[in-house]
């Protein structure tokens, strides 16, 4: 699979690249690939926005900027006939989810589009992308932390990246859990200052085992309720 990022902040995926899973991902033939717009904008001195038409705050970046950097990139608009999902960053998109997550996996290349100061030129979104995609009701400086979390979620369900395919079998939200969320872990010490661990985890019965994780598991999926802050104890 091949994942590429349009931003103007490549500097800021360091990090992510240096996860364990991407790595393996990457030494199993997966690349990871990164465009600057500020590479091939065809303006002067490096621009890439500008004011928006009808007035307001902020700077916007503009389509021609995107489209230099996709033509560079793809020598055409990669997304026609289908032959690369073309994924803009923006709250607005699609909820992102384990299944979108499942869906992008499957791809043989999709591309970032990552937006920066108020936005980009909506027809980015009309002409340029094939969809739009948003991690959540709020609001991020830009598109970059976005790309990496729906990159590592990708990242996390490619073969071999987590050194063991087991270790998706019983995944939040797999399957395996009917959907649901992971169950509760315990280790070591079984006791720790009065908190014990469940005695089902302790009993060496794996069928009890089996049945207490997915009745947690789906208990924890009961409702957004059960995950409110408590005082702690």
């Amino acid at each position: 699979m091949v994942i590429d990022f349009f931003t103007l902040f490549p500097e800021w995926f360091q990090w992510f690249t240096r996860q364990r899973h991407v790595q393996n991902a990457l030494r199993d033939g997966h690349d990871l690939r990164f465009f600057n717009y500020r590479d091939t904008t065809p303006l002067s001195h490096g621009q890439v926005d500008d004011t928006p038409y009808g007035g307001g705050a902020g700077m916007v970046l503009r389509v021609d900027v995107v489209d230099a950097a996709l033509q560079a990139a793809y020598g055409s608009d990669p997304f026609r006939g289908g032959s690369r999902r073309v994924v803009l960053l923006s709250p607005s998109g699609r909820a992102f989810d384990d299944d979108v997550a499942d869906e992008l996996a499957s791809l043989e290349a999709v591309s970032f589009l990552c937006g920066r100061y108020e936005g980009v030129d909506e027809r980015v979104r009309q002409h340029l992308s094939n969809e739009s995609i948003s991690i959540g009701r709020y609001v991020l400086s830009g598109g970059e932390l976005a790309a990496m979390v729906i990159a590592d979620a990708i990242a996390r369900k490619l073969p071999g990246a987590l050194g063991s395919d087991r270790s998706t079998v019983e995944e939040s939200f797999s399957p395996a859990l009917a959907g649901g969320p992971e169950y509760p872990h315990y280790t070591r010490p079984a006791t720790y200052r009065g908190w014990a661990v469940p005695d089902v985890l302790l009993s060496g019965d794996h069928e009890r085992v089996r049945k207490w994780r997915l009745e947690r598991s789906a208990a924890l999926g009961g409702g957004a309720t059960r995950y409110r802050a408590r005082p702690p104890q």
